[in-house]
């Protein structure tokens, strides 16, 4: 992993910026122009005009809107029988001609609707041969640029000498890449951005399921690694063409990033310091270290620690996670320390004060001894971003270990025992998944969680944190491994320290066996999106409580009162009360409504019963407010809710069998739904499928089977020679 984000080095310095967009950006598959990425384009570099940034913009182009023009006009003026005849390939100079109009007129009419004017220069490739046009190009250029001109340039390929692409491998530039290095030198830019029709650089072509997108080059690293596919769909360069410009620009002083085009705001990202795309510096081999390990290495090294932790006796694995509470306490004022200065930032930074919380490990919080992670139910239930309760203090989270320890050990269970024939016997065995990777947000103490788990389970271990616990979770990380026995392996817990990893971990489904994301709806989706990894995903925490016409309305009063503010930011609270239609006019549903507005609750009302309480109606049922806030709705008759309050058994039970949900309450609290309450110990994450896990997620949700064949010789022989038997034998002799 990269132990720092190189491009926010030098973004905080730049001011002139040379953007190259490529054929394959501004045109369609069908050679048509692609008028939404070029109005993308125009709208990025007028931002950053309004900014002060000083924008020179190098575009291909001209040969593919010559074509379809003269394609066009040539088909208007064919007759039946010119149709009929081979179609000769149009002459590239006469589609460069018309083109250049047909471009400068298109990017005029564009920056006009934004109040930015735009100017354009021709050039060649002789042109640079002499001192005297260099010198007044970067004064037509300087002068363009204070007067908030954007010039635009391209080879004047209708006049160029150049027989063919890289024939006259002695010149200046031989594409509009290479003029784009060579003027972002010649005018003295702070960056090169040159634009793609992929994401950035990867080590192969990036159709190919093993290829990887490579952040930061490194040209002694990178440069004998890289297999380049074919050129651009169009045009004359592509990525052999922009890496050969880009190094040549970079080791002259200016730095390039390379990336996506088809994105409508990849420029102004690379300009806020987002580490996008593929970044190319003189210095880059100073920010990389030799020993850097790829997301691969480190799921591999994971995943052979994790091999040799479940040789160990069961002992040696309990004494792993004594000695990592142990070293927990050593280094309390240490981690203390450390997540101070996070929560100085989050607060400096404005971050929302749920997610301070969530971030601060301060002692004086209650203490719990096993972790909270407030658990969904179903469908119809939570995220993770919002499930806790607090964050327990150092102390409490080495206690919570120690309870883990002396839990039963979980791997190599014998589940069932079958004699197959007279001396066959078969076993079915509790066994590690493999290899990990999570991805969790705000909360330093879950990575102890989970980690703990890990070792519990016997599995190797990946973990992504959010950037406003960085300080806490890595000295965590370096605590709890330094605890490891090399045995062992400290490997086998690793910490990603850059989101840019996560899409190279998630295509690593031959190394990496679940993926459990921790974090909003959001992450989760788009973690499901681009991976065949199999994950341990979740819907929204949209928990309700159904208070049924039988129902004790003291009792459902308490329930629904608990529910609510116990803990409003935690998944496990309610979101929607729904209130059977009978109890509409009674003196229970008045007390009850004006209970939780006593408690500082604001209601929402759905159409049917906003009106009679003279709420206001809310937006939308699916919606998690995470806070003291609820919709209220009236109902006909049972619904698909969670949790039911009612003394009706009938109704109850139908309640309990019909709703679709992985948990699912009568007469109980929704927040009794946690994993500590459950018994299940520490919790690694939360399922609302039905494979392989639902709801909270504990050491036995980590484990898969395997199966365990004793034999005395037996061979299947056409099953001529067994005589099974198929009995079931007790687990323990």
């Amino acid at each position: 992993m990269e132990a720092m984000d190189p491009t926010r080095v030098f973004v905080k310095d730049v001011k002139r910026v040379v953007v190259k967009v490529g054929t394959a950006v501004v045109s369609r598959d069908d050679g048509r122009l692609a008028l939404g990425r070029l109005g993308a384009l125009c709208e990025q570099i007028k931002e950053m005009n309004t900014r002060g940034f000083e924008v020179i913009l190098v575009t291909s182009g001209a040969v593919c809107v010559g074509r379809q023009r003269l394609r066009y006009r040539k088909l208007v003026n064919s007759s039946f029988a010119d149709l009929q005849k081979p179609q000769d390939e149009l002459d590239g100079k006469a589609c460069a001609a018309v083109g250049q109009t047909g471009l400068s007129a298109l990017y005029d009419a564009l920056f006009s609707q934004l109040d930015v004017t735009s100017s354009q220069l021709l050039v060649t490739d002789n042109d640079f041969r002499d001192p005297d046009f260099r010198l007044q190009l970067s004064e037509t250029v300087n002068s363009l640029l204070d007067l908030k001109v954007i010039p635009i340039f391209n080879e004047n390929d209708a006049i160029s000498t150049r027989k063919a692409p890289y024939e006259d491998s002695s010149g200046i530039f031989w594409d509009n890449d290479s003029l784009a290095a060579l003027l972002a030198m010649e005018l003295k830019v702070d960056l090169l951005i040159l634009l793609s029709d992929v994401d950035g650089l990867y080590s192969g072509p990036p159709n190919e399921p093993n290829s990887k997108l490579i952040h930061t080059y490194v040209k002694e690293k990178h440069q004998t690694e890289i297999t380049f596919g074919d050129k651009s769909r169009v045009g004359r360069g592509g990525m052999t063409a922009k890496v050969k410009a880009a190094v040549y620009s970079a080791y002259a002083g200016v730095p390039v990033v390379i990336t996506s085009g088809y994105a409508t705001d990849n420029i102004l990202r690379v300009l806020q310091g987002e580490r996008i795309g593929t970044l190319f510096h003189q210095d880059a081999h100073l920010w990389i270290p030799v020993h850097d390990v790829g997301a691969r290495e480190m799921a591999v090294a994971a995943r052979d620690c994790s091999r040799r932790l479940q040789s160990l006796s069961s002992q040696d694995r309990k004494k792993i996670l004594l000695d990592i509470a142990d070293a927990l306490e050593a280094n309390e004022s240490l981690i203390r320390a450390e997540n101070e200065a996070d929560v100085a930032d989050a607060q400096q930074a404005g971050y929302d004060k749920s997610l301070i919380s969530r971030l601060s490990m301060k002692a004086g919080k209650a203490i719990r001894v096993l972790l909270d992670s407030n658990v969904p139910f179903g469908p119809l239930t939570c995220c993770i971003a919002n499930c806790v309760d607090f964050t327990p203090q150092v102390s409490s989270l080495a206690k919570s270990i120690r309870v883990l320890a002396s839990m039963e050990e979980p791997i190599g269970q014998v589940l069932k025992k079958t004699e197959l024939a007279d001396g066959l016997i078969l076993e079915k065995t509790s066994s590690p998944l493999g290899v990990l990777l999570i991805v969790f947000e705000s909360r330093p103490d879950a990575l102890v969680q989970i980690a703990s788990l890990a070792v519990r389970s016997g599995n190797g271990l990946l973990l992504k944190g959010g950037k406003e616990a960085k300080r806490s979770n890595a000295i965590l990380h370096k605590v709890i491994t330094g605890a490891i026995p090399d045995t062992v392996g400290s490997k086998l817990i690793g910490l990603v320290t850059s989101r840019e990893e996560i899409p190279d971990l998630l295509q690593l489904d031959d190394v990496i066996d679940l993926v459990i994301p921790r974090g909003s709806n959001k992450l989760v989706s788009q973690i499901k999106e681009a991976t065949k990894i199999p994950v341990l995903g979740h819907s929204d925490g949209i928990c309700h409580v159904y208070v049924d016409k039988s129902a004790d309305l003291e009792m459902a009063k308490q329930i629904v009162l608990d529910a609510k503010t116990d803990y409003p930011a935690a998944c496990n609270a309610m979101e929607t009360l729904l209130v059977h239609k009978d109890l509409l006019n009674t003196d229970g549903l008045t007390e009850l409504v004006v209970e939780l507005q006593n408690e500082g609750v604001t209601l929402y009302g759905g159409p049917r019963i906003s009106s009679l309480l003279n709420i206001k109606e809310t937006e939308s049922f699916h919606h998690e407010y995470n806070s003291m806030a609820c919709t209220v709705e009236i109902v006909d008759d049972v619904g698909h809710t969670d949790c039911i309050v009612a003394e009706d058994r009938d109704v109850a039970d139908v309640f309990l069998q019909m709703v679709d949900s992985a948990a699912v309450l009568h007469n109980a609290s929704t927040r009794f739904c946690d994993g500590a309450r459950f018994g299940l110990g520490a919790e690694v994450g939360i399922s609302t499928s039905r494979i392989h896990a639902r709801g909270p997620v504990g050491v036995q949700g980590l484990l898969t089977t395997r199966w365990i064949l004793r034999g005395t010789g037996q061979v299947v022989d056409g099953d001529k020679g067994v005589i099974y038997t198929h009995k079931n034998l007790p687990l323990k002799a």
